[in-house]
């Protein structure tokens, strides 16, 4: 019998015949989900041995909806995602003319999914322009409500961005719009709730799967009220809510310097965390030194080396970030950042691993449970129905509903048959092409290919 998830007080009550709406998709989105369908039902089977299995409910959107219907996103296609909580989509495609931006975006703000999480790993194998590539297992959450995204924005020259642009010379005194008559104008809100539920979800995530450390990736040197609020909001958040389990990066920093000399002093102290110390202002050292007094309260639950087994909590600018995934990809365990940053970011790290193709995507409000996992690329029409691309991305979206549902034991085995089907160089057109020795297959094969390497898999209770 087909049941409801829910959502209750102690977090996602998952049946074992759960209703998944789902969303084939636009393009390639028909071949790439008859594919992952398979593997699906395949990997529940395998796991748990019939106990358990997933009863699947489809609902339109995009091009299929438009033709069906007239309408690219039907109100009962966001009602089943409201109703059964958790569902899985295909790429849509963006309707042209008006009327939604992105139909993706629409999906995020209409549930209200504010987290969109985009695990990045390597699979052996897989051709890579990066010469350690392995060293990329990053998990990325994106804020996706607010930022450029929200989309408060007026076109140049129209009566609406003249009259932004006025009050904006005449009751704020901006004077540095450089050529304001044929300005576009956009506004990117960042708020403080926005923040500390992304970031709240961020260090719950990395303490519940003992990561190393949560980076906040911002331009705060140069966005100072949006992005270096998110910096600092973010910060504040972590000591609030989590000060026994987490550390920042200067705490961390301080405790060491004490650690190594007991002797130290405050001032000697921030002379080691700040070189400039000695050519800042007497106010500003007197800021940093009270900052050390404030680190070394902590004493007692993170000093003695304590501090070593906690969350390390740091931040950095975004450019940088863009170069160091690229250089020391392991300084970076847990990504949390806004909109924009988050969307270069999972892109960027996405080409170092195989391409989007293979990349999982998934957006999440963790108060409510909603979620939508979604292949990450584009709806790429000019291959539709050939069976022929790579279906990874939607198939290791599975992947991360499943581990979301509680799972686990058929999420693993998603693992093990994709990096068995590419361990064996039997692998899509979009690898084989990069691979010596490879065999090329078609999108369907691909499936049998992951379905083959999968375990048999322990079998749990009803």
């Amino acid at each position: 019998m087909a049941d409801s998830i829910t959502m209750t007080d102690q977090g996602l009550n998952v049946p074992d015949n759960p209703i998944i709406p789902f969303i084939e998709g636009d393009g390639t989105g028909p071949d790439i989900w008859a594919a992952a369908v398979r593997v699906f039902d395949a990997v529940v089977e395998k796991a748990y041995a019939g106990s358990r299995k997933l009863q699947w409910k489809e609902v339109l959107a995009g091009a299929k909806a438009f033709n069906q219907s007239g309408n690219w996103l039907p109100d009962e296609t966001v009602q089943a995602f409201r109703q059964y909580i958790i569902g899985i989509k295909g790429p849509l495609t963006t309707p042209v003319g008006g009327g939604i931006r992105s139909l993706n975006v629409a999906l995020r703000q209409m549930l209200d999914l504010y987290v969109c999480l985009r695990p990045v790993r390597y699979f052996t194998g897989v051709p890579s322009p990066v010469k350690r590539p392995q060293d990329v297992n990053i998990v990325i959450f994106r804020e996706n409500t607010e930022d450029i995204y929200a989309g408060v924005e007026w076109e140049a020259q129209s009566d609406e961005a003249k009259k932004v642009i006025a009050f904006l010379q005449d009751q704020m005194g901006v004077t540095n719009i450089r050529f304001p008559d044929t300005s576009g104008i956009g506004i990117k809100p960042v708020s403080r709730e926005g923040t500390e539920r992304l970031v709240r979800a961020a260090i719950n995530y990395a303490l519940k799967n003992n990561r190393r450390s949560v980076t906040l990736v911002h331009k705060g040197n140069i966005m100072k009220f949006t992005e270096g609020a998110f910096r600092d909001w973010g910060y504040a958040l972590a000591v609030n809510e989590f000060r026994n389990e987490t550390v920042s990066e200067r705490e961390s920093w301080i405790l060491g310097n004490k650690e190594s000399n007991a002797d130290i002093s405050a001032e000697a102290n921030a002379r080691q965390i700040d070189p400039g110390y000695d050519m800042m202002t007497p106010d500003k050292q007197q800021a940093i030194c009270a900052e050390v007094e404030k680190a070394l309260e902590l004493w007692p639950t993170h000093g003695d080396g304590k501090w070593k087994t906690k969350l390390l909590i740091r931040d950095a600018i975004a450019d940088i970030t863009l170069q160091q995934v690229l250089t020391r990809a392991k300084s970076f365990d847990v990504i949390a950042t806004l909109n924009l940053n988050g969307d270069y970011l999972s892109d960027a790290l996405a080409a170092q691993v195989g391409g989007i193709g293979i990349a999982p995507g998934a957006n999440i409000n963790y108060d409510t449970g909603h979620a939508i996992f979604e292949a990450t690329h584009g709806t790429a029409p000019k291959y539709a129905g050939l069976d022929k691309v790579n279906p990874g991305s939607v198939i290791l979206s599975g992947e991360l509903m499943l581990r979301y549902m509680g799972w686990t034991e058929a999420a693993d085995l998603i693992i093990q048959g994709i990096d068995g089907a590419i361990g064996a160089k039997t692998v899509t057109y979009d690898f084989e092409r990069l691979m010596d020795g490879a065999t090329l297959l078609k999108c369907s094969a691909f499936a049998d290919a992951i379905i083959e390497h999968m375990g048999a898999g322990v079998a749990v209770g009803a």
